[in-house]
């Protein structure tokens, strides 16, 4: 997960401040020494490094913290507040009134997964009841048209193109007409990457901001590049000039320094973070929520919003319903594991509360985290069938068997999540009976 290590690293230091009732101001020097080199570690900019610290040890180092009645935990809020103020953001895509339309172009490197983010911000702007065409500006890598097409269908959003024999400059001025000629708000130009930064490319980008009325200019880095996300950043904003910044991949990226960097070397914020492959990971970025994240504080904030935006109210009384009635099945139980993937995994929901998104210890925890294990657990139900789904009593030594074939595990495995489920079963229908005795009928509340 991203800033795994950094968090880490960062709480063993908080842990040693905390851990002093008073402190000296050689104490917060030394913390501060620590968390300077995790920063490099985390590859985050040497420069941002050096001013950060600088910042924050002016602060710390004030009579009113070294004199306060809890001087660790104020120099942890010092940390936090410098941290967001690193990664500071404006409002996010300016929009034009909506009988206008607003045209962002989208620009990046290959292979940094600025095709998808096209169609992800489309169809988080179709969301927001607006009215997006994507243009198929990308005339040179193969199967780009196609790529946008595709991911365009997916999201319910139209794909203007004409072709990978036309300047991308006509199709950006012929992709304006269709969208004013059929009622679109929103024109999002997919611009052709480079491997790397090159004249052409930054030409080309150049001809069409002169070419069509741009609003806003979205750059796509790697996260996972590190100080190269970085520097493209900076010298796209030289040559062509961004609006704003889309980080991918920090699902993947462990250390997250371009993300503490960006801001502060381009000067252009960060506007969305990728966190995943499916078309609906992508966050909008909050400062103080992934600062909160980097300290191991958690995010609730958005594990509310993606709790609210994947999980279907009306299944999830239903199935509560069942749960007080101990009538939960399998198809309940593949149900709730649907509606997890779609907030991003167990993982993804754990590490966004506070205190558990650091490296986890002790095995329940650990089991919790099993991907694997969670899949083979679904294979288990995938093999059974309809009626056994629905009526799990039926299932018997010779059906056990034949499950465990279908879901090619062993029937000690199939044996040990079936009466792990009967034992959850019962335990819910204890729990719900025993709010009920208590006079606070429907505080029960679906654990998924």
């Amino acid at each position: 997960m991203a800033f795994e290590s950094l968090t880490e690293k960062l709480q063993n230091v908080f842990k040693n401040l905390r851990s002093k009732g008073r402190l000296t101001e050689a104490d917060v020097k030394t913390a501060l020494k620590e968390v300077k080199m995790a920063l490099l570690e985390a590859d985050v900019s040497f420069k941002v490094v050096k001013q950060f610290i600088k910042s924050v040890q002016e602060q710390a180092v004030g009579q009113d913290v070294m004199n306060g009645l809890n001087p660790g935990q104020m120099v942890i809020k010092i940390v936090n507040d410098e941290l967001v103020r690193l990664m500071v953001r404006d409002n996010g895509i300016a929009l034009r009134p909506a009988s206008e339309v607003t045209i962002i172009m989208m620009a990046g490197l290959q292979g940094a997964g600025k095709t998808t983010t096209t169609a992800k911000i489309a169809g988080k702007l179709k969301a927001k009841g607006r009215k997006p065409l994507l243009a198929a500006c990308d005339v040179y890598r193969p199967a780009a048209i196609k790529q946008l097409q595709v991911n365009g269908e997916k999201q319910g959003v139209e794909v203007f193109a004409m072709g990978d024999k036309n300047r991308p400059v006509d199709i950006a001025k012929a992709a304006l007409v269709h969208a004013k000629t059929n009622g679109f708000n929103v024109l999002i130009l997919d611009t052709a990457g480079r491997l790397h930064i090159d004249e052409e490319m930054m030409q080309e980008l150049q001809d069409i901001k002169a070419a069509v009325p741009v609003d806003q200019t979205l750059l796509v880095v790697d996260a996972m590049t590190g100080q190269d996300a970085v520097n493209v950043a900076e010298m796209f904003s030289n040559k062509v000039g961004i609006d704003g910044v889309v980080l991918t991949k920090l699902d993947g990226d462990t250390r997250g320094g371009a993300a503490l960097s960006i801001r502060a070397v381009s000067g252009k914020p960060i506007l969305y973070v990728g966190m995943g492959e499916k078309l609906s990971d992508l966050e909008q970025f909050y400062p103080d929520r992934m600062a909160s994240r980097i300290l191991g504080m958690g995010d609730v904030m958005s594990l509310i919003e993606k709790a609210q935006a994947n999980i279907d109210e009306e299944k999830a009384k239903a199935m509560e319903q069942k749960m007080k009635k101990a009538q939960f099945d399998f198809n309940d139980y593949l149900d709730s594991m649907e509606q997890m993937r779609n907030m991003g995994g167990i993982s993804s929901i754990l590490n966004m509360l506070p205190g558990v998104g650091a490296k986890m210890k002790g095995q329940d925890l650990e089991s919790m985290v099993d991907e694997k294990d969670m899949a083979r657990k679904e294979a288990i139900v995938l093999s059974m069938t309809p009626k056994e789904r629905e009526n799990p009593d039926l299932i018997n030594p010779s059906r056990k068997q034949r499950i465990a074939k279908g879901a090619g595990v062993d029937i000690a495995e199939v044996n040990r999540f079936i009466k792990q489920f009967e034992q959850s079963r019962k335990m819910m229908k204890q729990m719900t009976g025993m709010v009920g005795k208590g006079g606070k009928r429907g505080g029960f509340k679906l654990p998924f």
